[in-house]
């Protein structure tokens, strides 16, 4: 099968083959595009000819068809085409932009195009194109086919600029007839690579159009392609974007590219100027736009001026004229409206260019339409002979090509009275003046709505004031009358106010007297506030306020019973403890609060089978409950260890007691039983921390050996161990207050007792008082220490009689310590 297709076989001469009247179609098609394509080159540049024609003739005087014979024998000269001629002939001419930009790329261009397709013939080839087309959409295609296919473009957006910030697709070319009718209309606010032009008034270049994170025209087919979106516009206004595509990444261009596109966007610029949405009549519309502004503006009720560009010699935007103001303007030099009107604004206002950025404002509007307000702006950015108190809302917003300017004057002395006016009803004051020559007394109407009255009803004279007031605030009302009105001196009075609702309102008044020039008393001014919501306020902190002392009281006096009870039961002063063999200190520490008295407690007491009973427990909670709990133990303990039970039998026994008989409270405990003969300790824990061992220069804890908290089920066993001792030994037996932190463990505050245990002391009442002081606790909890040293003597050496105890810990040391015996 032949890869030839139709058309080919129609065009190629060797084929002997008829041709298809398919083959023949294209062949026509084909034939007919480069006729036309030719025709528009032939029309392009015999427009740039006459042009020519045209400047010869006004340069040497003389006749079109002589002008056509001396471009002729000039062409031939310099052997150039008679079109790259023309060009030149007109670049010289015209001195625009586009001259300057051809030169300067003419000049750095290393290999130039054939004759007919020169940059100088592509650009002026471009703006014949652009100066003949009837529309905008021509405009693209001339654009695309002359200036940018050059280029490497693939395709070009006229984007048209409204007054509401949106975009409309003037013409485009290169893009598909559907992506065109979708992106047709862009409505405010949408951000795309025209829209960003638009708003920033400068060049944007894109490498690659996705790397913009925008969306516009033909994203979807080329997301990778470059892209150039350019401000269209004239006179300082902007009319559009020109927005080209490239089909591949774009690298970043020469200064002469850069300009040959800036100078294709002001190329547009002069159609977009007179582009009109279809649906709308341009002639109509240029005609009646400031006329209709005019009449808008003078039915304003606000100063209005009306603007209109003004441009200098070179195009460019220079200044503003003042076409009209209305008669509601007010100019704030004071000078007369006709001396503004007509007037350019810098003219009439030179300080709205100084550093209120006021006239860069306006510049802005006019160029991309967006409306520009501001509140408050003080006057002086328009003259400088304003009071720094005159202050105004600036509006300013365009309207086709037009600028409609907008102040509103606000009024400082209305603002200070609306401002009174609400500070009287937010603080419920109501003022009042009383003619005493007239009779005549005006209200406000807060005061009238504090009374309860209508104001239909009248204001009450201060003769009937007592009348209004409660029966009890008579005399009070009596003394400031008196005082006004006998004594002629400012008064000040509160009283209740009766109204007729039966509304009593709580009212503190104050007024003066106003003498005048014969010092006689004529008028009396004052106020009144309803104070009801202080009154009651204060009426409640008061209420509070006794309550509070009645339950400090109450505290401190179950405080101070909680101290005297934890104090008889282990007195501040005890007989130390004299055992066989055994040196016995103690040191107790409260809480640092009154509000935090613990249950810790400690006992040792020799029971009369010889052996020694010592035990350190620490009930849960604070309070006269824990200590009363406390004290229920103790006693419940000593009781049981004269059975002659061993430790975890007089543990298991305690448990029944938290359990059963204190209303279920919970503990901790160690308890031992010491034999002075053999020198054992025996001992169990209920949930405690155990007893630690320090012998010569080490220090370590007992055995963790099981057993249960206190009170925490019904019935429980404790598990025993036995602790031989030796000669010098010291046991440590101490509550959780000496060691617990709340930023770390107990096993590393536990450490750091063992440090400190294992520093050497010269007796044992100093090292607990190192312990003691050195201990790192911060819960504020109260601790128990107990120390017991074991001495070399013989058995029944100094030995006391069964029942020589210690619960105390002597009397209370400096640092609030209480010092525990030694022997």
């Amino acid at each position: 099968m032949s890869g030839t297709s139709e058309t080919e076989r129609a065009q190629d001469p060797a084929d002997t083959g008829s041709p298809s009247p398919v083959g023949r179609l294209a062949a026509t098609v084909e034939r007919l595009r480069h006729e036309v394509r030719a025709a528009h080159l032939e029309a392009d540049g015999r427009a740039l000819i006459e042009l020519a024609k045209g400047i010869l003739v006004e340069r040497l005087g003389c006749g079109p068809a002589q002008a056509a014979r001396q471009l002729a024998e000039l062409a031939g000269q310099a052997r150039v085409p008679q079109l790259q001629l023309a060009v030149e002939i007109i670049n010289q001419a015209a001195h625009d932009r586009l001259s300057e930009v051809t030169s300067t790329f003419l000049a750095v261009t290393a290999a130039r195009a054939s004759d007919d397709d020169s940059p100088a013939v592509r650009l002026r080839a471009a703006e014949s194109g652009a100066l003949a087309a009837d529309d905008t959409q021509a405009v693209a295609d001339s654009l695309l086919q002359h200036a940018l296919a050059p280029l490497g473009a693939v395709a070009v957006a006229i984007w048209a600029a409204a007054v509401d910030g949106s975009l409309s697709l003037a013409g485009s070319a290169g893009f598909p007839a559907d992506e065109a009718r979708r992106w047709r209309y862009v409505p405010p606010g949408v951000a795309t690579m025209a829209r960003r032009a638009l708003t920033e008034r400068s060049t944007q270049w894109a490498t690659a159009l996705s790397g913009t994170g925008l969306p516009s025209i033909g994203h979807a087919d080329r997301p990778d392609g470059g892209r150039v979106a350019v401000p269209a516009g004239s006179g300082g206004r902007v009319h559009g974007v020109l927005e080209i595509a490239w089909p591949s990444p774009l690298a970043p261009q020469p200064p002469q590219v850069v300009r040959q596109v800036e100078a294709l966007a002001e190329l547009c610029s002069h159609t977009l100027e007179t582009h009109v949405p279809p649906g709308e009549d341009r002639e109509a519309r240029g005609t009646t736009e400031v006329a209709e502004l005019v009449d808008l503006v003078d039915g304003l009720h606000d100063p209005a001026l009306v603007l209109v560009p003004y441009l200098d010699d070179r195009g460019r935007l220079a200044d503003f004229r003042i076409r009209h103001v209305n008669s509601r303007f007010l100019d704030p030099a004071g000078r007369p409206r006709g001396s503004v009107q007509g007037a350019l604004l810098l003219e009439a206002y030179p300080m709205a260019a100084g550093d209120s950025e006021l006239f860069q404002c306006i510049e802005r509007v006019h160029a991309t339409g967006e409306p520009f307000r501001a509140r408050r702006m003080d006057l002086t950015a328009l003259v400088d002979q304003v009071p720094l108190s005159s202050v105004a809302d600036i509006s300013v917003s365009r309207h086709g090509g037009a600028l409609l300017f907008i102040w509103r004057i606000e009024d400082e002395a209305a603002r200070l009275a609306s401002l009174l006016q609400h500070a009287q009803r937010l603080g419920r004051i109501g003022g009042f003046e009383e003619n005493l020559l007239t009779g005549e007394t005006i209200w406000n109407d807060t005061l009238f709505d504090l009374y309860g009255r209508s104001p239909s009803a009248g204001p009450v004279p201060l003769e009937e004031l007592s009348t209004h007031t409660h029966p009890d605030d008579a005399v009070t009302i009596g003394r400031f009358l008196r005082t006004v009105l006998h004594h002629r001196r400012p008064a000040s009075a509160a009283f209740r106010l009766q109204r007729p609702d039966g509304v009593t309102r709580h009212i503190r008044m104050v007024a003066e007297p106003v003498l005048d020039a014969e010092d006689r008393l004529f008028v009396v001014r004052g106020a009144y506030q309803d104070i009801s919501a202080q009154h009651w306020t204060e009426v409640a902190l008061a209420v509070t306020r006794d309550q509070l002392a009645h339950t400090e009281q109450q505290a401190h006096e179950r405080n101070r019973l909680t101290l005297q009870l934890q104090h008889a039961i282990m007195p501040p002063t005890q007989a130390p403890l004299r055992a066989p063999g055994l040196r016995v200190a103690v040191r107790y520490r409260p809480a640092e609060t009154e509000q935090l008295v613990g249950g810790d407690w400690y006992d040792a007491v020799v029971l009369p089978s010889g052996l020694v009973l010592l035990c350190v427990g620490d009930v849960a909670g604070h309070g006269i409950e824990a200590a009363t709990s406390m004290v229920v133990l103790r006693n419940a303990l000593r009781g049981l260890a004269v059975t002659g039970a061993g430790p975890g039998q007089l543990l298991s026994w305690l448990n029944a007691v938290a359990h059963h008989l204190t209303g279920g409270v919970t503990a901790t405990a160690v308890c031992g039983i010491y034999d002075p003969r053999r020198r054992v300790l025996r001992w169990a824990r209920a949930g405690h921390l155990p007893p630690v061992l320090v012998r010569d220069a080490d220090a370590s804890p007992l055995p963790l050996i099981k057993g249960i908290l206190l009170g925490a089920v019904p019935e429980a066993t404790f598990e025993e161990d036995e602790v031989q001792l030796a000669v010098h030994d010291t046991l440590l037996m101490f509550t959780d207050g000496l060691i617990e932190r709340r930023d770390r463990s107990v096993e590393v505050s536990l450490r750091q007792l063992l440090q400190a245990a294992r520093t050497t002391s010269r007796t044992l009442d100093h090292q607990l008082d190192r312990l003691l002081t050195y201990s790192r606790s911060d819960t504020d909890d109260d601790t128990c220490i107990v120390g017991i040293q074991v001495e070399g003597t013989e058995p029944g050496d100094g030995a006391e009689k069964p029942g020589d105890e210690v619960d105390g810990s002597g009397g209370p040391s400096a640092d609030g310590r209480r010092p525990g015996p030694e022997k």
